[in-house]
């Protein structure tokens, strides 16, 4: 009994045995990888979700402040039409008060100076105007900014749970 071709069979037995146990385990899917891709698309789509809340409270924001820097044009504009409005009338009463009691007369200078006061305010109320229209522009590219993030996270969130749908069908 010659127990080395015993042996050797037995070795190659077991050699061809492992590599073809290791060849079936290296092709099978690896259930953890999934795993983890499924945690990841999770916590992918909480995040977006949370992204996507705070853009929308910035969005709103903004848009408050919109709303907020028109009443001010507009009631600035009023002003400022006002303000016009009394100058037009102060130069009507000089031009009435220099004819009747002449250029140096005290009711003259009381116009002219009412007149001055008049266009100090409206300038005032013009450089308002400007100011709050640059401030409108600047909410009004913010606003916009934060409705280009909103429509990015909701692209986001659409691919994110798309990728959780697929990794859940493939488990």
């Amino acid at each position: 009994m010659n127990a080395q071709p015993f042996l050797r069979r037995s070795v190659l037995v077991l050699g061809v045995a492992g590599l073809l146990v290791g060849g079936a385990y290296a092709q099978a899917p690896e259930p953890a990888p999934q795993q983890q891709d499924i945690h990841s698309d999770k916590k992918d789509i909480r995040q977006d979700k949370q992204d996507l809340a705070k853009d929308r409270v910035d969005r709103n924001a903004d848009q408050r402040d919109i709303n907020h820097d028109r009443r001010d044009l507009a009631k600035d504009r009023v002003d400022r039409n006002q303000d016009q409005r009394d100058i037009n009338k102060d130069r009507r009463d000089l031009r009435k008060d220099d004819a009747k009691y002449g250029v140096n007369s005290a009711q003259a200078q009381a116009d002219r100076k009412d007149l001055r006061a008049d266009r100090v305010d409206r300038n005032k109320d013009q450089r308002d105007i400007n100011k709050d229209k640059s401030n409108l522009t600047a909410d009004r590219t913010d606003r916009n900014q934060n409705q280009r993030d909103i429509n990015k996270d909701k692209r986001d969130l659409h691919k994110d749970r798309k990728d959780l749908r697929h990794d859940s069908r493939t488990k």
